[in-house]
């Protein structure tokens, strides 16, 4: 059976549930787990919620922080686009 590019392609659903373990928050928002600890240190991403010894990222805290950041104006030139 052949692929087709469809199924060639690797999408990432949407979370199902509003809480996010570290790996998984920093792939929402499409960085690799170490940047994510930057970000978060450094105040450009949430710090997480503690439920019992476990921290997890609330989802809709990472959205408002992503919207926050820097960027996405149409206006912006970038050569890599074309």
């Amino acid at each position: 059976m052949q692929m087709t590019s469809m199924q060639e392609f690797r999408a990432v659903p949407l979370p199902t549930r509003r809480g996010l373990s570290r790996v998984e928050a920093a792939e929402y928002i499409g960085i690799g787990a170490s940047k994510f600890d930057t970000m978060v240190s450094d105040g450009r991403m949430p710090k997480p919620k503690k439920i019992d010894g476990r921290r997890v990222w609330d989802v809709r805290s990472l959205d408002r922080s992503f919207e926050a950041l820097p960027g996405g104006d149409e206006s912006e030139h970038n050569p890599w686009d074309e």
